[in-house]
């Protein structure tokens, strides 16, 4: 899956004036992307030179990456110098010229980043080489759990599950909603009951004069039920109905089910069995799949629902909302900078005012502001456009939000491995990833950096992120080496969302999982 990271930093900011040309060429189903991807294969890694490694990495990112291999290139002192090369937009085309390369054996691939969903494809096919020991320890120990788990695999020939690849960055997505229009909603109303309730209790205690009080509780809906109801509330008092997901036939949709069916207890497969279907395989889990499917069937055909939902991507839904259509909607942290940088050119009506004192800082492409500059509007958006945590399925148990990124590995063709673990240890460093963070606008996977001054400063919602990357938060994509084939068929079988029994679906999904594992379904 292409994700787009994009938060409120100076890197960010740039790469959101670049939005609408990436949404329109995802939107028009990758055209670009595959017009270039034979020439390129052709055109890059012609031989083997000793000390140069060459590594492949996204269009979204490349020219972060690019820079900081120049870095390392100079930090090594002559050991190595990394050449970076880029691989086509889209995420099919992308796995598919980094497979044609390493069947092929061809040398001249040393480092390759890659989708966190192609570990377990890769790693059985013997194209990567497993994280030495040391290595792996101390990227274990740095790292969030959640990416970390995303790089790990057990081939057969391995004794338990081990690190085939190193997390370089990471992505969840957030609910983002309207608080201007959430008065009287029930969400609203359970905020203020809890207010009351703490109030009351601090009453009976001494207070310090000094004491801070406690920040306002978000009005945010914290189960989709809830926002389902709240959206009829809002719908009637202010005429926006839509909750903006991403549901046409494609990843996206992937994702969307994968966090609800987590979020539910659920899984699609046994996570230290891939082999077992987990869909329907005791009464439980049947609960938690069709509990997911019953929402998704809710959020497609509630009154006033989208009415391109089954079309519906990042990019609609990040329209959508910046139209003023949407009372809700979850998406990756693009979206931010997206509504504040449209803002200030004065196309989001609910943001306009707001952002209008600083129309001349935000559209001064000669002098862009820094993440300090921007941290006053940043906090005045939050009044009509505010962010919140993934919701969940039941108000007492924790969300899931599937996890996005990239893990770096290095390639079994490589004739320099010792040497590619070595820059890929400085391209995944800490060093490495604030500038993949603070510049480039990816989420970080090593957890210290959700601490840094400038990271804070450039990700109003880090707290948040760095919240749903735990272990117990983080929804992980099933680890299969046919997720191709899982995921193509889950996503046909569900497309057009909600059109069907979701009773009937559970058993049908689990049929086409099975089909998957066994070797059966279709791998494009």
């Amino acid at each position: 899956m292409s994700t787009g990271t994009f938060a409120s930093g100076r890197g960010a900011r740039s790469a959101v004036r670049r939005t609408p040309h990436r949404l329109r060429l995802r939107i028009g189903a990758a055209l670009a992307a595959v017009a270039v991807s034979a020439p390129m294969l052709a055109a890059c890694g012609s031989g083997y030179e000793e000390g140069v490694l060459n590594v492949y990495a996204p269009t979204d990112g490349f020219d972060y990456v690019k820079q900081f291999a120049a870095t390392c290139s100079k930090e090594s002192g002559g050991r190595y110098r990394i050449d970076a090369h880029v691989l086509p937009k889209e995420a099919d085309d992308q796995r598919l010229q980094l497979a044609r390369r390493l069947a092929g054996n061809d040398r001249s691939l040393d480092l390759m980043l890659m989708d966190v969903v192609w570990t377990a494809e890769f790693a059985n096919a013997g194209w990567m080489v497993p994280v030495p020991d040391d290595v792996a320890a101390r990227v274990e120990d740095e790292n969030l759990g959640g990416p970390v788990e995303t790089a790990m695999w057990k081939r057969p020939d391995d004794p338990a599950k081990r690190l085939y690849a190193i997390p370089i960055w990471t992505n969840t997505q957030l609910l983002w909603y309207r608080p201007d229009l959430m008065k009287g909603t029930p969400s609203a109303k359970r905020v203020a009951q809890e207010r009351a309730a703490d109030r009351g209790r601090s009453s009976k205690r001494k207070r310090s004069p000094d004491a801070k009080r406690p920040e306002s509780a978000s009005p945010a809906p914290r189960t989709w039920d809830e926002m389902l109801a709240d959206t009829e509330v809002i719908g009637r008092e202010h005429g926006v109905t839509q909750i903006l997901v991403q549901a046409k036939q494609y990843e996206g949709l992937m994702v969307w089910f994968n966090s609800l069916l987590e979020s539910a207890g659920g899984s699609v497969l046994d996570p230290d069995d891939p082999s077992t279907v987990t869909l329907d395989d005791t009464p439980e889990h049947r609960a938690a799949t069709l509990k997911a499917l019953q929402v998704m069937k809710s959020v497609a055909t509630a009154d006033g629902h989208d009415p391109e939902i089954t079309q519906s991507d990042e990019g609609t839904a990040r329209l959508g909302m910046e139209n003023g259509k949407g009372a809700f909607e979850i998406n990756w942290p693009f979206v931010w900078a997206s509504a504040r940088d449209n803002a200030a050119t004065g196309n989001v009506d609910f943001l306009n005012d707001i952002v209008a004192p600083y129309k001349a800082m935000l559209t001064d492409e000669d002098d862009q502001p820094t993440d300090a500059q921007l941290a006053p509007v940043n906090r005045k958006m939050r009044a009509a456009f505010d962010f919140a945590t993934y919701p969940g399925i039941y108000a007492d148990e924790p969300a899931k939000s599937t996890l996005g990124g990239f893990n770096l590995a290095v390639a079994s063709t490589s004739r320099q491995p010792d040497l590619a673990f070595e820059a890929g240890t400085c391209l995944t460093s800490k060093k490495a990833q604030k500038v993949y963070a603070v510049e480039g606008g990816t989420p970080p996977t090593i957890e210290s950096l959700y601490d840094d001054a400038d990271f804070k400063l450039a990700y109003p919602m880090g707290e948040m992120i760095h919240a749903q990357l735990q272990d117990g938060t983080a929804a992980i994509r099933p680890a299969s080496p046919q997720y191709q084939a899982i995921s193509t068929l889950v996503t046909a079988k569900l497309s057009p969302v909600g059109q069907w029994d979701p009773e009937e679906m559970v058993d049908e999904l689990a049929g086409e999982v099975r089909k998957a594992v066994d070797g059966e379904g279709i791998i494009p």
